[in-house]
């Protein structure tokens, strides 16, 4: 095998781990033991398919302090919901920002993102499906949620948690692959929480660049400055 045909094949495991990875129907123990298995080849199979949605959510983040937050980034508190191996908090460090928290459902994982040294806490085995009990609400500046509204992963009313953990005025940034955006209902979780008064879509980007097989929208929500307490149960 010539060493072009080896690429290809490469690729090819790495578009089926990141496949298989979308089968798993939200279930923590499954996406627990998935990411046991793939932490270590993680890194190099997204990579090699082209994976720019953690450099284009921190872009977002440092787009929305420059225009909104007039504190310094060296002073704004980013939760890094679903950090994986650390590839937002790198590219967030990068830009200035050090008051970086991350969680993820993967102990294995998190241990990677804490070997990066961007990180003030990293917290392992949170299932961003159930309620985020350890975080007081109001918590953080800027939420940022990567690679986690997708497939087999993290439900739309997840982006409950998100918004009740973020402080009146701040602000969520999540991506979402088009396929899980035109199949998962999340537009219709968005507007519920509009409408309730939990947060308010101030920008989306359509169809923008995430993987090389498949595009995503980019989010921007703002919390109210007096945000609803989001009391609905989930499903």
């Amino acid at each position: 095998m010539n060493t072009l045909d080896q690429q290809t094949a490469l690729q090819q495991a790495a578009r089926e781990r990141i496949k298989n990875s979308h089968a798993l129907d939200g279930d923590a123990g499954r996406l627990a033991h998935f990411y046991r298995g793939w932490t270590n080849s993680y890194e190099l199979d997204v990579g090699s398919d082209g994976y720019c949605g953690p450099t284009i959510v921190a872009e977002l983040a440092g787009a929305v302090q420059t225009a909104y937050l007039s504190r310094q980034r060296t002073a704004i508190a980013i939760l890094d919901a679903g950090c994986g191996t650390g590839l937002v908090g790198v590219e967030l460090e990068r830009l200035g920002f050090r008051l970086i928290d991350g969680i993820d459902l993967s102990e294995e994982m998190v241990e990677k993102a804490r070997q990066t040294r961007v990180y003030r806490h990293v917290r392992g085995n949170v299932d961003l499906n159930e309620p985020l009990t350890e975080y007081l609400s109001a918590s953080y500046d800027i939420t940022v949620c990567c690679g986690v509204f997708t497939l087999g992963h993290v439900r739309p009313q997840g982006l409950r948690e998100m918004a009740r953990i973020t402080r009146p005025n701040g602000f969520i940034i999540a991506s979402t692959r088009k396929s899980y955006a035109d199949t998962a209902s999340f537009e219709q979780e968005v507007r519920r929480l509009q409408q309730a008064g939990i947060l308010v879509p101030t920008q989306r980007l359509n169809d923008g660049r995430y993987l090389a097989e498949e595009d995503a929208h980019y989010w921007v929500f703002q919390m109210p400055e007096k945000a609803s307490a989001p009391t609905e149960e989930r499903s």
